[in-house]
C-alpha cells in the first residue's frame, strides 16, 4: 500500500481512540514508507529472531527454580539439542513449528531474501548479491575487506557497500565494528559481519548438518553468540556498543561491550578453552571471559 502513510495520518488526526500497529518486514519497507506522513507520531520497535533462552524457556522440563548454570548442567543433553537446532535453523518462530525446517529456510530465503529484498534495493543483477551473502556465509567470524569482495565479485567497491547496506537495513546482517583507542597499536577501521539469524546463513549455503563436529563449527558458534548479544542489546533499546578487538601484532578479542565506561570482553570457543588474550587485560585492565558451547544462557 503505497499511500499507507497518509492514510494511517488520516487515522490519527480524527483522534480515533485507538493504537496502530503497523506491521513491516524490514526498515525499508513499511516502516519507511509510513515514517514521512507521522514524524513525531510514531515509535519503533524492532522485534528478533527468538533468542535462545526464550526456547529454553519454553520446554516441558524447564522449571524458573533452577538457575541458567543449573539449567545446563542437569539438562545438557536436552540444551546440546536445543542449541544444534538453534544453530542450524535459526530462531524464527514459524521454523520452530515447522516439521520441514530445511525446506522452509529455502523458501523464505528464495521467496524473501533473494525476491522482496532485490526488488525493494532496485538490484539489477540478483545473482552478484546472491555471491555476496555467499561469501559473507563463509567468512563468517572473519574481518571482511571491500576491496576483496569488490575484486571477487567484478564490481565497484561502492556497489559492495551498498548491497551491503541494504542487507544491513533489512536485517540480514550487521557489522561488528573494531574496538580501538590507539589506532597506530589496535584496528581501528574493520568490520566483521555477522547474520541476525544462523539459519538464514545456513540455507544460503545450503549446509543443515546438526552434527556438533561439522567443520563451521567453530565460526558457527561466534556468529550464534554474537547474534544473541546483539539480539539482546536490540531488545534493550540498544544500550550498549558492541564491537571486537585485534592488536596490530595479532592479540585478538571476538566480542567487546561497552556501556558507559564499562568494558566486557568475551572470547568465543565452541570447546577450546585457551588462554584469552593477555594483551587486552595489560592494555585495558578488563579480564576477558571465555563463552564455550557448555554454557550457551548468555546475558548482555
Amino acid at each position: 500500500m503505497p499511500q499507507i502513510g497518509s492514510i494511517v495520518k488520516g487515522w490519527h488526526d480524527s483522534s480515533l481512540a485507538v493504537k496502530i500497529i503497523l506491521l513491516g518486514s524490514s526498515s525499508l519497507d513499511l516502516l519507511n514508507k509510513s515514517v514521512e506522513s507521522l514524524t513525531g507520531r510514531n515509535e519503533k520497535l524492532f522485534i528478533t529472531p527468538l533468542q535462545f533462552r526464550e526456547v529454553v524457556y519454553s520446554r516441558e522440563w524447564y522449571s524458573d527454580v533452577y538457575a541458567d548454570k543449573e539449567i545446563e548442567n542437569n539438562f545438557s543433553n536436552q540444551i546440546l539439542e536445543l542449541l544444534m537446532q538453534s544453530m542450524v535453523f535459526g530462531g524464527y518462530p514459524a521454523v520452530l513449528l515447522e516439521n520441514d525446517k530445511r525446506q522452509y529456510l529455502l523458501n523464505l530465503i528464495s521467496d524473501y531474501l533473494f525476491k522482496d529484498v532485490l526488488q525493494m534495493g532496485l538490484i539489477k543483477t540478483p545473482e552478484l548479491i546472491k555471491k555476496l551473502l555467499a561469501l559473507l556465509a563463509h567468512q563468517i567470524g572473519s574481518e571482511v575487506s571491500i576491496n576483496e569482495l569488490a575484486s571477487g565479485l567484478g564490481i565497484a567497491r561502492a556497489t559492495v557497500e551498498r548491497y551491503l547496506d541494504l542487507l544491513e537495513q533489512t536485517f540480514v546482517i550487521f557489522r561488528l565494528p573494531a574496538f580501538s583507542t590507539n589506532p597506530r597499536k589496535e584496528i581501528s577501521k574493520n568490520h566483521k559481519i555477522y547474520f541476525w539469524d544462523t539459519g538464514v546463513r545456513n540455507a544460503i549455503l545450503n549446509e543443515f548438518s546438526t552434527n556438533p563436529l561439522r567443520s563451521d563449527i567453530g565460526h558457527l558458534w561466534e556468529n550464534w553468540i554474537v547474534a544473541e548479544f546483539a539480539k539482546q542489546n536490540m531488545l534493550a533499546g540498544q544500550i550498549k556498543n558492541l564491537y571486537f578487538w585485534r592488536s596490530r601484532t595479532g592479540s585478538e578479542v571476538d566480542l567487546v561491550v561497552k556501556e558507559g565506561e564499562k568494558i566486557s570482553a568475551y572470547e568465543i570457543k565452541w570447546k577450546d578453552k585457551k588462554a584469552a588474550s593477555r594483551a587486552f587485560t595489560a592494555k585495558y585492565g578488563v579480564a576477558v571471559k571465555t563463552i564455550t558451547g557448555a554454557h550457551p544462557l548468555i546475558k548482555l
